[in-house]
């Protein structure tokens, strides 16, 4: 029997991670608040402000009525941008609760929550109703949306406390292209996928000053380095790191102009306002308010965070990016492994 899904949020990687779903067999509900998007999911079948030239299958249904998405189904996805998950949670709980329905929670979203600096599993079990909170797990790693919509061989992991739901989610994703692995670390999942957005922003930060491939290899290893000393710090595995969600996903963010976080620091490093950047971009830049968390986060649990911390200067005191550069770069010497 197929397994009921409903997919929360209908930019590019939530439509695509419908899709997939959808043909991997399972019956599909993609919500979006957002009428006209639904209006052209269901007669149209594409979603053209995220997806270019793609057209969906019309067994796949949007809706932008959250409990006609969430009814009856085994999983719910949440793929909303980081800072609206706790509000559509909040709702999410409020249905399930006058429903006493039981159901599987994942997330795929990337980012921390501005103001508590929570990660996101952490978000969901504070609003997700009780009979639910325990079964929360994460979707990440190296995955473009434009890349998994093309059948493109994609690697990923799913982290949980719960193996069981782990190693269902495996299979419910699972296929030719879309190969999935399970892991135990959720902190460790969910802060490399997070804070590799940082990453992106700088990388193309440089190629925007027309830094070349050796300051971009400096700064995706000692920014995993960072990545690494403040995910331990929480209790993260440091394996986790050099696996699919750490250095994989820090790979394809940092290097494919495909990433939005990449595109949104291409234009700083060329000189445009983070205000022209935000405007001109139309999409959720998740790495600029990430990059706050980290700030505050590092200084609170006492770890070095050189490169986060100077992009969070650049970005929120309107520091010169060059100049910024240099000062990371006449630091005092060090050794490489502390």
């Amino acid at each position: 029997m197929a397994k009921k899904v409903a997919v929360l949020g209908a930019g590019s990687w939530g439509s695509v991670l419908a899709s997939l779903l959808d043909e991997n067999g399972s019956d599909v509900k993609l919500w979006s608040y957002n009428p006209q998007q639904v209006k052209e999911l269901n007669e149209q079948h594409t979603n053209t402000k995220y997806i270019k030239n793609f057209t969906f299958s019309d067994s796949l249904v949007a809706t932008n009525d959250l409990k006609e998405a969430i009814d009856g189904v085994d999983y719910i996805l949440f793929v909303v941008p980081t800072q609206v998950t706790r509000s559509v949670a909040k709702q999410v709980a409020a249905i399930l609760t006058e429903r006493n329905q039981k159901v599987n929670i994942i997330h795929a979203s990337k980012g921390i929550e501005e103001k508590t600096y929570l990660r996101l599993s952490q978000v969901l079990a504070q609003e997700i109703d009780a009979k639910n909170r325990n079964s929360i797990s994460v979707l990440s790693g190296p995955s473009q949306a434009e890349d998994v919509v093309t059948h493109d061989i994609t690697l990923v992991t799913v982290a949980s406390d719960n193996a069981h739901a782990a190693e269902e989610i495996q299979g419910l994703f699972m296929n030719n292209y879309f190969r999935v692995y399970t892991s135990d670390d959720v902190i460790g999942v969910e802060i490399g996928a997070a804070l590799k957005n940082i990453i992106a922003l700088g990388a193309g930060a440089l190629y925007g000053l027309g830094y070349k491939d050796n300051a971009k290899a400096a700064l995706m290893t000692r920014g995993l380095a960072e990545i690494s000393r403040l995910g331990t710090s929480f209790g993260a595995n440091p394996l986790t790191f050099i696996g699919l969600s750490g250095v994989g996903d820090i790979i394809v963010t940092a290097t494919s102009t495909n990433s939005r976080n990449w595109r949104a620091g291409n234009e700083l490093g060329k000189g445009h306002s983070l205000d022209e950047v935000v405007k001109n971009m139309g999409m959720v830049i998740e790495g600029i308010a990430t990059t706050r968390a980290a700030y505050e986060l590092s200084k609170k649990r006492g770890v070095e965070m050189p490169i986060t911390s100077a992009i969070y200067h650049v970005l929120y005191d309107g520091a010169d990016i060059k100049e910024t550069i240099n000062q990371l770069m006449t630091r005092e010497g060090r050794s490489e492994i502390e």
